[in-house]
């Protein structure tokens, strides 16, 4: 079945990418490297609501991108940042380890404006906008955390502070 061939890389991912979350410093939340990049704390919120996009890619068919403003949370501690990366985390590997192949070879489409943005199977908007994004944000973090002398941990293979 796909979602076996899709959770162990998911378990991996996220274990990796929870022990970056677990060294933002609270202190720097509000740090951010350039006025365009978002804050030390915004990135890490984003990167631990990265894994409810799981609910939204299994569970519909089309996704609608809101009208109306966003305004994005940041979290207010490091407990907070994991409480919120942790249970989105188990919610995404439940709904996963119970999906067919039929349905996570289904279409799914994201809309603005009424206008299709992209329609692909779900196990690639999978790969996407839940794997390929979170990994894609926690490069980010590593560069931030590291610009603020925080070690980083080993992540395909030995860090400069953890080997």
């Amino acid at each position: 079945m796909i979602r076996d061939a899709l959770l162990p890389e998911f378990d991996h991912e996220m274990s990796t990418t929870r022990r970056l979350l677990e060294r933002v410093p609270e202190d720097k939340l509000a740090w951010q490297p350039h006025p365009k990049s978002m804050t030390l704390g915004r990135l890490a919120t984003h990167i631990a609501e990265i894994p409810h996009w799981a609910q939204t890619v299994i569970k519909d068919s089309v996704f609608e991108m809101p009208s109306g403003p966003y305004v994005p949370k940041t979290a207010a501690s490091r407990e907070d940042l994991l409480k919120t990366f942790d249970g989105y985390v188990a919610a995404a590997r439940a709904l996963v380890s119970t999906v067919s192949d039929a349905e996570l070879t289904a279409t799914w489409t994201m809309k603005a404006g009424g206008q299709e943005v992209m329609s692909l199977p779900k196990a690639m908007v999978w790969r996407t906008m839940v794997m390929n994004h979170a990994i894609h944000h926690r490069g980010q973090l590593s560069v931030f955390l590291r610009e603020n002398d925080v070690p980083i941990p080993s992540i395909y293979g030995p860090s400069a502070d953890e080997r």
